[in-house]
């Protein structure tokens, strides 16, 4: 039996995601289609745009079969560790045989042939790898740098490969299959229409130009022809319920706060915090009145806009260096199950006999496991979920939505 993994934001759902669905489809017969998702809280560091069972659902209605949450100490973290998590989730059901991915180049021989160069790391890529490293840039740009010196005369070509972030993720993908050994059929489905970062809005838009139209104007009607149909009118729906739109920057003031009130040597205990960052994190949030001032003046060439804004967020959540270990050491530990549709429910049993991990398939299930396991990686992995819905939730326009506890008492969504 053939089932299909995806790992995924949807952040919105929208065309392009629909697009990689059917293409993978039209390449393999599958008796299901189940998602890794990511949470209330994004590998970029940021809130989503609506809540993880309002995304569950726009997936639901367009074709997916069971979307299971990746943990928030997984979610947030930079690529490999992202990729990683969510591979193992999906090796975790026991059932998942695909996986199919986006790229800005299907090429899959040369994504495969750079993915042996990382996973293997041969001597010279090593040493140039550590070069660049140690002329100070961010272990993203040495990296790509040292894999283009290695290409030789691919290296325009490898270059090219390496601009793209669905690529980069793609990349991450398929080290971790080879890493970890997993027995999954990789499939690169060419990325539709505008490119990641574009703001131009068309049938196939980025996820970045849909957010910002449905931040301006809800009713704009240039939205429309972005989103598959079930997608615009759940949106709409969370609105008119005052939990959505939630913006990037509304974590604004309470990281501020953590930051000023947060001692130096506490933050040097955080996720990510190294070589003395503690010290320019505590100097900057000091003397910045925006998150937007307090990442320009973290900002260097050694960290990105993006690991910043992670750092902060881990800052947020006291995400520590031991905790997040413990968590890498033993991986994903259940499937919270968000949503899942007729077929899901079929898989579901094969999961329940075949998962080597706990399934949680109703809040009350998560709750009873997290007091029964209390001061356990398992305890700590789901009191993370929990802590980041229920922050989560007071970013919630209309107050009366902003209830805690939902990772306790929330269902999954059934279609």
């Amino acid at each position: 039996m053939a089932v299909l993994g995806i790992v995924a934001e949807y952040n919105p759902f929208h065309n392009g995601h629909l697009y990689l669905m059917e293409k993978a489809q039209q390449e393999e017969s599958f008796a299901a289609i189940i998602v890794v998702m990511s949470g209330n809280f994004l590998q970029r560091g940021e809130p989503a745009l609506c809540d993880k069972w309002s995304r569950a659902e726009m997936a639901l209605r367009c074709g997916a079969d069971l979307i299971i949450e990746l943990p928030f100490g997984f979610a947030a973290r930079s690529a490999y560790y992202f990729a990683r998590g969510a591979l193992q989730l999906l090796h975790r059901t026991g059932v998942v045989t695909h996986l199919a991915f986006g790229a800005e180049s299907a090429n899959l021989p040369l994504l495969e042939s750079i993915a042996e160069i990382i996973s293997s790391e041969p001597p010279e890529y090593k040493s140039t790898l550590k070069r660049h490293l140690r002329s100070g840039l961010s272990f993203p740009l040495s990296r790509s740098l040292a894999l283009q010196e290695y290409a030789g005369e691919a290296q325009s070509e490898w270059q090219q490969t390496m601009l793209g972030p669905n690529n980069i993720l793609a990349l991450e993908y398929l080290h971790v299959i080879t890493e970890e050994r997993l027995p999954f059929i990789p499939m690169a489905i060419s990325r539709r229409g505008s490119s990641y970062h574009s703001p131009e809005l068309s049938e196939f838009s980025s996820a970045t130009a849909i957010r910002q139209a449905l931040m301006d104007n809800i009713h704009n009607q240039e939205i429309i022809p972005t989103l598959p149909a079930p997608c615009l009118e759940i949106l709409r729906r969370e609105i008119a319920r005052g939990r959505a739109p939630i913006q990037a920057d509304m974590l604004e003031q309470a990281i501020l706060y953590k930051l000023r009130t947060t001692p130096a040597e506490v933050l040097g205990e955080i996720y990510e915090v190294s070589e003395g960052l503690e010290f320019r994190i505590k100097a900057a949030a000091n003397t910045s009145g925006s998150l937007e001032e307090l990442r320009q003046t973290i900002k260097s060439k050694r960290y990105s806009l993006s690991r910043i804004n992670r750092t902060l967020l881990y800052s947020l959540f006291d995400l520590s260096k031991n905790q997040i270990n413990s968590f890498d050491k033993e991986g994903p530990l259940y499937l919270h199950l968000l949503g899942f549709s007729a077929k899901g429910q079929k898989i579901l049993q094969e999961l329940k006999i075949k998962s080597s991990v706990k399934i949680f398939n109703r809040g009350s299930d998560m709750k009873r496991c997290y007091d029964e396991s209390r001061d356990t990686v398992l305890g700590d992995m789901i009191a993370a979920d929990a802590l980041a819905t229920d922050v989560y939730s007071l970013l919630f326009p209309t107050p009366s939505a902003r209830a805690g506890g939902r990772d306790f008492t929330s269902s999954p969504v059934i279609i």
